[in-house]
């Protein structure tokens, strides 16, 4: 028999069982945000027709996975979770409520260059408001993302913003370049545009909406920065040194997907610059007309959990522990039948515990516990089974007491 060597494609990883916990945790809070704010959730397919996705991403439509599947249809994997919800919305617009405001929590697939945090499957944290044009909805989502962020327990970030209206008249090929600045630099962004054949005038034109040396915030981006102020969200200047948890207008920003039209952020960490933006979005009122006679005007945004993660990783920010609160240790052959009830008692009583299978030593069954974040031992040998008692162990302090059986539940409830 031939082995297999056990290897991942390039751009795809594991989660361990701790790493795991932590990241269902992080989407149960992150939906805990999104319910609170009136968002509904929604599920659409891995697999879309292929003419679905395609025309919507400009440049980046390579780095779609597509393929023709058994039955020689044309499909494609999904890119983000923004197009699928649009021609959702298309498809059973005469069923929806309008402003249909939903959130969607599932892995997308990009054949990018991966990097660090970047991976070539990852999951995306989606809210959206469909159906109205109001700038409300726009700040309402921002602040939705950022009340997701915040209480994951990240403070240091803050939110750049925009209206892609500024870049009107340029062409699709010169915003895709500016939309690069944070990674060329100014003059990449111009040799890029030369390269591509954009003409001095419109070169000229971009880098003075770029620089915007006087500041001047535009009308639409300055409404949205208001009421994200009443949101609990305050202003930033540019030139200020502490900008976390507030709103910065910044005119570089493009978002390089085609289909933005209005409002477009970006939010990045404070201390973690090398990730870029862990949560980007904006408004894009044209893109459901694609699949419908009816204009339907959106806005939403998406937050990237697995680079998120990989940064509060490194700030320190991720507590993993068991999916155990407990372990029932296993001492005696005899107390298996007891060790059974104790440990199904704990579980009936909404306790998350874990039998430790065979007989071992003690030693052995306290590293078992340790190595998997198990808060609590339960430890019953003859003597305490006759008496009625346990020992109730704090793995962590190492403090232990004798208590009934009777009352074991309550002490760990």
């Amino acid at each position: 028999m031939n082995i297999i060597e056990p290897r991942l494609l390039k751009g795809f990883r594991d989660y361990d069982p701790a790493e795991q916990s932590a990241r269902q945790a992080m989407f149960a809070t992150i939906q805990s945000v999104f319910e609170r704010f009136g968002f509904s959730p929604l599920s659409t397919p891995t697999l879309e027709y292929r003419e679905i996705l395609m025309g919507k991403y400009g440049e980046d439509e390579k780095l779609i996975y597509s393929f023709k599947d058994n039955g020689d249809r044309d499909v494609a994997m999904r890119y983000d979770l923004t197009v699928p919800l649009a021609r959702y919305v298309a498809q059973n617009q005469n069923m929806l409520t309008l402003p249909f405001k939903r959130y969607q929590i599932a892995p997308v697939w990009r054949a990018d260059n991966p990097q660090k945090g970047r991976y070539r499957e990852f999951y995306q944290c989606d809210v959206d408001a469909v159906g109205t044009d109001s700038v409300l909805a726009d700040a309402e989502v921002i602040a939705c993302l950022c009340q997701a962020i915040s209480a994951l327990g990240v403070s240091g970030y803050y939110v750049r913003i925009n209206n892609r209206a500024m870049f009107n008249g340029l062409s699709v090929v010169a915003i895709r370049a500016i939309d690069k600045i944070d990674k060329i630099g100014l003059s990449g962004v111009v040799e890029e545009m030369k390269n591509n054949g954009i003409l001095d005038d419109e070169i000229e034109r971009a880098t003075t909406l770029i620089k915007n040396v006087n500041q001047n915030i535009p009308e639409a981006v300055s409404t949205v920065m208001d009421y994200l102020q009443q949101f609990g969200i305050d202003r930033a200047l540019t030139s200020d040194s502490d900008k976390a948890g507030k709103v910065v207008y910044e005119p570089s920003i493009a978002r390089g997907l085609d289909y933005y039209t209005g409002t477009v952020f970006e939010i990045m960490l404070t201390d973690k610059s090398e990730y870029g933006s862990i949560c980007s979005g904006g408004r894009y009122d044209n893109l459901v007309d694609q699949y419908s006679k009816t204009s339907v005007p959106a806005v939403g945004g998406s937050l990237g959990i697995d680079r998120l993660f990989s940064a509060m990783t490194e700030m320190g920010l991720i507590k993993t522990q068991g999916s155990a609160k407990v372990m029932v240790f296993n001492l005696e052959q005899s107390l298996q039948n007891d060790y059974v009830e104790v440990v199904s008692t704990l579980r009936n009583a909404g306790i998350s515990a874990e039998l430790y299978y065979a007989p071992a030593k003690i030693d052995k069954q306290f590293k078992y516990a340790e190595t998997k974040n198990i808060q609590y031992g339960v430890i019953m040998g003859q003597t305490e089974k006759d008496s009625g008692k346990v020992q109730l162990k704090n793995l962590a302090t190492r403090e232990q007491k004798e208590v009934l059986l009777t009352d074991l539940v309550g002490r760990l409830q």
